[in-house]
């Protein structure tokens, strides 16, 4: 037996015990094969999401009657939305952005601009299955930010991280300019969409002869106007609804005005503390409202060239804004998570929602708006946008301070806004991002993470998902690290009890497919199968069924027929002995732990001889091994309700709450509604194909657990609500 000491140590040290703890280290007999891959699920564990950039809305109905949400995302991708009272659908893909599209807006009857990380401002035929019309090619530097006049819908602004405002006429940028017979036909000018026919160009209306831009002659290519002045990056654009103003700002913290006909500076406004990160501009021109990472929101008085107003409302960076259409009310988002209202006049301000991650865009349509996440979905909440009074008339507001730091004070003394409304009108549910991926050594493979905790293999030279490892819905039950250059799994109690699963998903024969496994229990009869089989050959079976210490031995101090815990006495502890997990003889793990008597060791599993007991090893394992006892641990029940949906008559005998399993499939409690349904005839003459289980409207797979759908779908702190349904044949 290996002692393992720490230098410096003394027989008179004090050093504090691991009995909590059992490590064991993973030896691969060769070192050049699969160490990646074990490496890489453990790696796969953090968590990031990806995002909506931009939104706007095609507020006048089209010409089919219809009206459209336009949504930017960081997969590089536009999509329109068609609206519907219950529902969205997505109705056309705009696919030519090749990184994040970071602003998009509309302009006339169906023209939509974007723009995008890989330095480009597209134009496209919104109303179109995704044509992009042209390709603006002048930045040197990721496109942040855009803005359109909305009665002059020839005047289009772009800025970026380089520093360049653009100011571009629509007209002149699109008119067929002579150019080499190589171009790309996304650059071409020359109006036609991908299937070769030619778009109607009725969207784009010429600027009057006050507001022209000077336009290049149809052999040169078109040049757009430059406001220049920045020095660092812009984050943000507005312009009145003439296209006569334009106003801008970024990382310098001041808000910079201009004359976008002939790209001068007329004022540059200085306040904020941080980053400007959102601009409104009324519709006259005269007032201007910012947002800044300093938490702050400003109102300007352009014509007075000063700030009026600051409103301290947030607690962290202001990221979007939107106003009614007078100007009189802000709604605002950023980083805390956080939508409020605030009334320009009277410093008022309301918590409309908060949501779980950082608020990037908003966009008012009819009474409502569209908030949009760093995740990938998308809300519409109620906002009384043609009379906000109606907000604050249901209490719950407050006045804003003038100072960044009176807002975060009253946050911190336990003031904080209860939220007006709980849950948005309508969710357009987003498809989860790749954030995490790693190549394995076959060169083939590759594994990767989503925002939803999925992993999954790909088979990149097929492009196919040939395993989904599902998501990530069982506790962690085991930490690791790599320090000693090896694998090195750490158990600890009682944590490492918490992880069950069922012998069907194990693969286990001959078992029923609803019996528990506990993952950690064996694990541990795997782990000490030689100690047990030696154990048992020196000192018979007898001592291991009753747990008495064997002859001759000192007796230790806690004697394992009466632990110092209460052995757990639900129905897990009955449970059938599984035959133990395998591990392998031929490359057998290390062990690493200490008992009550001795310092840590470190001992290959097939080098034990059956002598070790509780004062070598932790007395909770020897428990679990030699007497299948489990100490008391979190509890592994998940409790919740079962209502029918909306509209539906079916009704089943339920007592209230209800508390299974975590592991328990939802085929499981579909099967425990039909079997409890009150029905006033039997279901077969229903014409049924039997029942459904939604949560939060979404129809749930049977295979998925209650762990998973609380985790990644109900995403709430109180108990699950599940909703059912019968399923009427169609045949």
């Amino acid at each position: 037996m290996h002692r393992v000491a720490s230098a410096g140590n003394t027989s008179n040290s004090v050093r504090p015990r691991k009995e909590k703890r059992l490590t064991y280290v993973l030896n691969d007999a060769d070192d050049t094969k699969d160490i990646l891959s074990l490496t890489i699920l453990l790696w796969l564990l953090s968590l990031s999401d990806t995002g909506v950039n931009s939104l706007a809305v095609l507020k006048s109905p089209a010409t089919d009657g219809c009206e459209y949400l336009f949504t930017g995302s960081r997969d590089g991708t536009l999509k329109r939305w068609a609206l519907a009272e219950d529902g969205a659908t997505c109705s056309a893909t705009f696919e030519s952005h090749v990184d994040w599209v970071n602003d998009a807006v509309l302009t006339g009857s169906n023209t939509l601009v974007s723009c995008s990380s890989d330095t480009t401002v597209k134009v496209w035929n919104g109303l179109s299955e995704g044509s992009c019309i042209k390709t603006l090619r002048q930045h040197s530097d990721y496109v942040t930010s855009l803005a359109s006049a909305e009665k002059n819908s020839n005047v289009i602004a772009s800025a970026g991280l380089g520093g360049e405002v653009f100011i571009w006429d629509l007209e002149a940028a699109l008119t067929p300019t002579s150019k080499s017979g190589d171009a790309t036909e996304e650059d071409c000018s020359n109006g036609v969409n991908g299937s070769g026919s030619s778009l109607p160009m009725t969207s784009i209306r010429p600027i009057s002869s006050g507001n022209n831009i000077s336009l290049q002659t149809h052999s040169q290519a078109y040049i757009p106007v430059t406001a220049k002045g920045h020095k660092e990056s812009v984050y943000a654009l507005a312009m009145n609804e003439s296209g006569s103003l334009l106003v801008s700002g970024g990382t310098e913290k001041v808000v910079r005005v201009w004359d976008p006909r002939t790209g001068s500076k007329t004022m540059k406004l200085k306040g904020h503390t941080d980053n400007i990160r959102a601009l409104l501009i009324d519709s006259t021109g005269r007032f201007c409202i910012s947002g800044s990472s300093d938490s702050m929101i400003r109102l300007w008085d352009l014509g007075q060239q000063r700030c009026v107003h600051s409103y301290a409302v947030h607690t962290d960076s202001v990221w979007s804004l939107a106003s009614t259409p007078t100007f009189s009310h802000v709604y605002s988002g950023g980083r805390d998570l956080s939508l409020y209202l605030t009334d320009l006049a009277t410093r008022e301000s309301v918590l409309m929602c908060t949501k779980e991650h950082p608020i990037l865009q908003l966009a008012l349509h009819d009474d409502g708006i569209w908030v949009a996440t760093t995740d990938s979905s998308v809300h519409r909440w109620a906002a009384e946008v043609r009379n906000p009074q109606k907000v604050f008339q249901r209490g719950g507001s407050f006045l804003a301070g003038n100072l960044s730091f009176s807002r975060a004070r009253v946050s911190l003394e336990g003031s904080t806004p209860v939220p007006v409304y709980k849950e948005p009108s309508l969710s357009i549910p987003g498809t989860p991002g790749i954030v995490q991926h790693e190549i394995l050594n076959n060169r083939k493979h590759v594994l990767t993470k989503d925002t939803a905790g999925t992993v999954k293999l790909w088979e990149i030279t097929r492009g196919t998902v040939i395993h989904n490892y599902g998501e990530v819905s069982i506790p962690a039950w085991f930490t690791v690290d790599t320090r000693l250059g090896s694998l090195a799994v750490h158990l600890d109690t009682p944590q490492c009890f918490s992880a069950e699963m069922y012998s069907a998903d194990l693969h286990i024969p001959g078992k029923p497919e609803d019996d528990k496994v506990n993952l950690a229990r064996e694990t541990l009869k795997g782990l000490l199968a030689h100690w047990l089989a030696k154990r048992k050959q020196r000192f018979g079976s007898q001592a291991l069924a009753n747990g008495e210490a064997p002859a001759g031995k000192d007796v230790p101090t806690r004697n394992l027929t009466a632990s110092k815990i209460e052995v757990d006495g639900s129905a897990d502890n009955d449970a059938a002995v599984y035959p133990p997990f395998e591990f392998s003889a031929a490359c057998p793990p290390s062990i690493i732990t200490e008992g009550s008597q001795s310092g840590p060791w470190r001992k290959k599993i097939t080098d034990l001889d059956g002598t070790e007991d509780e004062k070598d090893m932790p007395w909770w394992v020897v428990d679990c091994v030699m007497n299948n006892r489990l100490p008391p641990r979190e509890n592994t029940k998940c409790s919740f309700y079962l209502h029918p949906c909306e509209g539906s008559t079916v009704q089943i005998l339920t007592q209230g709450k209800l508390s299974a399993p975590r592991i328990l499939r939802i085929h499981k409690v579909v099967n425990y509604v039909i079997e409890k349904m009150v029905l006033d005839k039997p279901l077969d003459s229903l014409n049924s194909d039997g029942a459904a289980g939604m949560s939060g409207g979404q129809v749930l797979s049977p295979d998925m657990s209650l762990a998973t759908v609380r985790a990644y779908i109900w995403k709430k702190p109180e108990d699950l609500v599940l909703n059912y349904r019968v399923l009427t044949s169609k045949g």
